[in-house]
């Protein structure tokens, strides 16, 4: 499993992804929280400082308005056209607002009384800085929690899967001749442990399916094989009593080829049957296997009004069960013979592929991507739908490339390529 698209890598990413969502939400309530209540501060020094600026006046007409680092009073006397405001002042209502001047932003309370205008402005470029400083530890909180989150995700998402990991490498280690036993004996009883007990179960059913699976291969390939032995054995009999017609003796050669043929089936089907691999040091003579399937397959293509060629190098000697690639090419030239009447069929092998073509009748276009898959008949075929599955499952055991290419009249090709 790529580690990229893991459970665990799956359950970080869910835990950063919360931990950023709730700290972007924390971000941006703690940042309009503080925004606004350094509004409400401003607001509260502005208010308290007119009111101490215009108590003053009252009492004093001569006091002067405060004028510090971060606060600047202006005066309009009534009477006057409120030169001493500055311009952008003098239009605006009583109230708070905010202005800016000369490029710097200003928070101002203006308030009228017995005809004089009051006007306080706050500079807000330092309130300004502070809230942009905070702003960004807020965001490298933020990416810091976001970060722990993923970090503490990855942790506890370890944590948390590594008994399904150790079920997983208990059951890759294990045989299938010795199934695991997976539930703990100790510890809590949790959903691990009812998932283990399961497991426990499945397996058990299925050694003991195995089991049988296994019998019954040993016991078919015994029963089926004694019997094909007697009717070779009675069947060399027959073709050798020379009081036998041609017709007679035709007939013998059928059964004989049909009892190679069942032989040859019964191999590979039972070594299929088994779970290893091939064995990769058994070779065979593809050229005698190949020239003993043409000649079998010779009388009935010539029945059917159609020539047989075979063409092959002189000696191949092929890294394959011999059994596993006898079914191969006799379901292929089966299927050629099958398909082609008054027609051609030539069969090519070398070291490297094996060829069967024929001039027969072809395969529809919409059939082609059907034609491997089991009990798959085409309308003009007469057979059980097992022949090219089974040897597709051959090369798919040995790492064999087949390849079908076929067009109605013209006929079918089919190449089977050794090397991948």
């Amino acid at each position: 499993m790529s580690r990229r698209h893991s459970l665990r890598f799956r359950v970080a990413v869910a835990f950063a992804g919360l931990g950023a969502a709730l700290s972007l939400l924390l971000t941006v309530g703690i940042w309009f929280a503080a925004h606004d209540v350094s509004q409400r501060l401003m607001d509260q020094t502005l208010k308290a400082e007119l009111e101490d600026y215009m108590a003053r006046r009252a009492r004093n007409l001569n006091s002067m308005p405060p004028d510090t680092a971060s606060l600047r009073g202006y005066l309009g006397r009534a009477g006057t056209a409120w030169d001493d405001l500055p311009e952008p002042v003098r239009v605006l209502p009583p109230g708070q607002h905010e202005i800016t001047l000369g490029d710097v932003p200003y928070r101002v309370a203006i308030a009228e009384r017995d005809g004089d205008r009051f006007g306080i402005l706050f500079n807000e470029e330092r309130q300004k800085r502070r809230e942009q400083r905070f702003l960004g530890y807020l965001v490298a909180g933020a990416a810091l929690m976001t970060l722990l989150a993923a970090v503490g995700g990855l942790w506890l998402a370890g944590r948390v899967i590594s008994p399904v990991t150790d079920l997983a490498q208990a059951v890759s280690r294990a045989g299938p001749e010795d199934p695991p036993r997976l539930a703990r004996d100790t510890g809590p009883d949790d959903e691990i442990d009812e998932l283990a007990r399961a497991f426990d179960r499945y397996l058990s059913r299925l050694a003991a399916f195995v089991e049988r699976e296994r019998a019954f291969a040993a016991d078919a390939s015994h029963e089926l094989r004694t019997p094909l032995a007697v009717i070779r054995g009675a069947a060399e009999v027959l073709a050798g009593d020379r009081s036998l017609t041609a017709p007679q003796l035709e007939r013998v050669a059928r059964i004989e080829r049909a009892t190679e043929e069942m032989a040859e089936l019964i191999a590979a089907l039972l070594l299929l049957a088994r779970e290893e691999q091939t064995p990769a040091d058994e070779s065979c003579d593809a050229g005698r296997i190949a020239a003993d399937c043409v000649e079998r397959y010779r009388t009935l293509a010539a029945s059917r009004g159609t020539t047989l060629a075979f063409d092959a190098a002189a000696k191949i000697e092929l890294r394959a069960p011999p059994a596993l690639f006898a079914i191969v090419i006799a379901n292929l030239v089966h299927n050629a013979v099958a398909h082609t009447r008054d027609g051609q069929i030539a069969v090519g092998l070398d070291q490297g592929a094996l060829t069967v073509r024929d001039t027969g009748s072809g395969i529809r276009g919409e059939e082609l991507g059907h034609v491997f898959e089991p009990y798959y008949r085409g309308p003009d075929s007469s057979g059980a739908g097992i022949g090219l599955f089974l040897v597709k499952r051959i090369c798919d055991r040995l790492g064999w490339q087949i390849d079908l290419q076929s067009h109605r009249v013209v006929g079918t090709t089919v190449t089977l390529r050794f090397t991948s």
